[in-house]
């Protein structure tokens, strides 16, 4: 294997710019983060090995945008539409500038790393405090059901962090895919469809039922949301409890 794994040999004789690329494809393959037609925004980008992966996934009708403050060479013969921003993702401005190239995505992915100090205290914070910018950029740029995921190493700071994420989307998981090294520390947050919904499971609110649905629930509106309320009738004006929120609508109880 000429000193290297099998993944760094596979890279290059796959083509691609670093072995990081087989992670992003088996995170992929298990959660499906990328498809036919999506915008995917890459942060950390450089060298490119994800973006190439995410311009094979997403194809002629998709959109990536890789974003580092180093520079990417171009890639060649992808069939997606890839723009490359180069810039500090956390400043206004490039945030700015990625949002007017591609409006909304559908994914924000981030392999970002810290320089390692060799303390694995000090290096596992620094990662969760890339990994949070990465949310909140992921907050601002990924449109309603959106994806997000990011690296980080494990230890005791990913619990709050991961709380965090799990509030702002439908779930969250940790995923360590097979392509990690073994004696890495490192694992994926994945989070599945951005919730921009006015409530949150738990919430009560008062709420009047506008009409029933073909379900037989009660159909209300909170701030243009819906809300599906069962054993209710059209007219009513009753308090209720969010029990689950989807991107675009979520259920809830009458409370007694």
């Amino acid at each position: 294997m000429s000193g290297k794994d099998k993944y760094y040999n596979k890279a290059k004789q796959e083509g691609y710019r670093a072995r990081s690329a087989y992670k992003l494809k088996q995170l992929d393959q298990q959660t499906g983060l990328l498809g036919d037609g999506r915008t995917v925004v890459d942060l950390g980008a450089a060298p490119g090995g994800w973006l190439q992966v995410a311009a094979e996934e997403v194809g002629s009708r998709g959109t990536v945008v890789g974003v580092d403050r180093q520079r990417i060479d171009p890639l060649e013969d992808a069939d997606a539409t890839v723009e490359l921003v180069r810039g500090d993702m956390t400043d206004e401005d490039t945030k700015a500038e990625v949002i007017e190239r591609v409006g909304k995505a559908d994914a924000v992915v981030s392999d970002m790393a810290p320089n390692m100090t060799g303390e694995y205290n000090v290096d596992h914070a620094r990662s969760v405090h890339l990994a949070r910018q990465a949310f909140e950029v992921a907050l601002d740029v990924l449109d309603t059901g959106g994806d997000f995921a990011a690296k980080v190493f494990d230890g005791q700071d990913v619990d709050p962090l991961k709380e965090d994420v799990d509030a702002e989307f439908e779930y969250v998981r940790e995923v360590r895919p097979d392509a990690s090294r073994d004696s890495s520390s490192e694992l994926y947050l994945v989070a599945k469809h951005r919730l921009t919904a006015p409530v949150r499971e738990g919430d009560q609110v008062e709420v009047t039922i506008e009409d029933i649905g073909s379900e037989g629930d009660g159909i209300a509106k909170v701030e243009g949301f819906t809300l599906f309320v069962s054993g209710v009738e059209e007219g009513d004006t009753v308090e209720v409890r969010v029990d689950d929120v989807k991107p675009k609508y979520a259920f809830a109880q009458p409370l007694d």
